[in-house]
């Protein structure tokens, strides 16, 4: 018997839009949330694992899709959204706000469309990997194909 694979919000939205991707899984018991250890894990370069950040500004959310191993650089962030500043939204909004869990959050799929922005360094690769909306789920996809999805800009917004 075929195993079936798990829904999330991202996968379903993909799979409405014959988006082509493919899931990554990886075990989940020791506890990691890291995105380096996750490139470990799924056995592939951390340069092309990318992590989703949720910012807000008062009532604005905007997302941030950068490199595991990078830092987002919150006043380029902020300007590259047009907002004075940009913070982390708090992990206890980000379910409510997102739809997903810390470790898990995708920036496909979330409960609303938020202006999103892909640091410019994924331009050089054809496909990268983000989550999959759930912790241990990981998708590999074509940057344009996500981008599109997202109605992402790019813009160079880490350290």
């Amino acid at each position: 018997m075929a195993k079936k694979r798990l829904k999330t919000n991202a996968i379903r939205l993909l799979e409405q839009r014959t988006i082509d991707f493919d899931v990554l899984e990886y075990s989940v018991n020791d506890g990691q949330l890291d995105g380096v250890s996750v490139a470990s894990k799924i056995n592939q370069p951390e340069a092309l694992v990318y992590k989703t950040l949720v910012t807000h500004a008062g009532e604005d959310v905007f997302i941030f899709v950068i490199p595991v191993a990078q830092t987002i650089e919150l006043k380029t962030a902020a300007k590259a959204v047009g907002a004075k500043k940009v913070e982390m939204l708090p992990l206890d909004k980000l379910l409510t706000t997102t739809g997903y869990v810390r470790g898990g959050c995708s920036p496909v799929g979330m409960k609303k469309m938020y202006p999103t922005i892909i640091d410019s360094s994924a331009k050089a690769h054809d496909r990268i990997i983000v989550s999959a909306g759930k912790v241990g789920l990981q998708l590999h996809i074509s940057v344009e194909d996500l981008a599109r999805v997202t109605h992402a800009k790019f813009e160079a917004i880490t350290q």
